[in-house]
């Protein structure tokens, strides 16, 4: 795809994310890494990652998704939120660019095959605004057989969406609530157009869960959590796995309590209640292992970071062979 379409003689419009920045001649867009150069789109952090790391994959956390398995894990600098509990803020809330750190995409997908990672992670920051960079590691990876995962807040442009379905196949995206004036005043973005990306991630062949951090007076109430449970369960689907991870106190929220257990499985009961299969509680210590929503035999056994697959084989329960959503191999 082309990342941005002409405005007018002077100007370009980027077609990253919903934003839809308008951009001058050597003006930058709200995400700070995003340029107008001689009338073309340029992205600053292309190559230039601030963190490669290799993960596991449930830490991103994915857990209907190749389990146990360990993924290369990739971000730069930037972002088109303005979190103030973003646990990377150090590399979000930055556009400083460290060219001297060079890494292309065969660079990147050579890595991923040396330690024999079964997939790539885009993550950190905001990969959508890096998605030039991210797509074309993408397409090597996929030549070589490894998968690919996206991340994200879920403010891609529907230009992004429709690209993806070609290259992409697992995203966790955050639901980071469910109030239109909270999105808009604090987190400075949209929330109808994080449920439009998730309404489309749902209708994909991309391979879905999403997770909300639970913060203490901010988006904790059972009203909020009832609205963000039906929209899941009535929009998306039951079979799509929902994380609820405990807030810690960072960046600009450090007055903020931490998330109390309570809270969590107020709101995996809650999810529960709309028929939701798989609720998991995260950041807190709790089982965190995945059941048969039909016979409730253990499938996956999961301590920390680690999981074990017990009772499960090609997706199904071997107990009553119902069938688990996931991308097993």
């Amino acid at each position: 795809m082309k990342y941005y379409r002409y405005k007018d003689e002077n100007n370009i419009t980027c077609l990253l994310c919903k934003h839809y920045c308008t951009l001058k001649e050597g003006k930058n867009g709200i995400c700070g890494i995003n340029y107008n150069v001689k009338g073309e789109l340029v992205n600053k952090t292309y190559s230039h990652p601030s963190a490669v790391h290799i993960d596991p994959i449930e830490k991103k956390p994915l857990y209907h998704f190749l389990p146990s398995s360990s993924s290369l894990s990739i971000g730069t600098v930037g972002c088109n939120f303005r979190c103030p509990f973003c646990q990377n803020y150090s590399i979000s809330q930055t556009s400083s660019v460290d060219e001297s750190v060079i890494y292309t995409p065969k660079d990147i997908v050579n890595i991923a095959k040396e330690h024999k990672t079964e997939s790539i992670s885009y993550t950190y920051n905001e990969p959508t605004i890096w998605y030039p960079y991210a797509k074309d590691i993408g397409i090597l990876a996929q030549e070589m057989g490894i998968k690919n995962v996206f991340v994200s807040s879920g403010f891609e442009s529907h230009e992004v969406l429709q690209d993806m379905h070609s290259w992409l196949d697992a995203a966790n995206i955050d639901l980071k609530s469910f109030s239109h004036d909270y999105y808009k005043k604090v987190l400075k973005t949209d929330l109808d157009g994080v449920l439009e990306s998730l309404v489309e991630f749902a209708k994909s062949d991309i391979w879905l869960e999403i997770t909300t951090l639970i913060i203490p007076e901010v988006n904790d109430s059972e009203d909020e959590i009832h609205k963000m449970a039906e929209f899941i369960s009535s929009k998306l689907g039951i079979d799509i796995p929902w994380h609820f991870s405990a807030f810690h106190p960072t960046y600009k929220m450090l007055d903020t309590p931490r998330t109390p257990l309570e809270s969590l499985m107020r709101a995996k009961e809650i999810a529960k209640s709309y028929g939701i299969k798989y609720v998991y509680l995260g950041n807190i210590q709790n089982d965190s292992s995945t059941y048969c929503d039909k016979c409730g035999a253990k499938l996956i056994d999961r301590s920390g970071f680690s999981s074990t697959v017990l009772n499960m084989k090609d997706g199904r329960c071997l107990r009553c062979e119902n069938e688990i959503k996931g991308v097993w191999k």
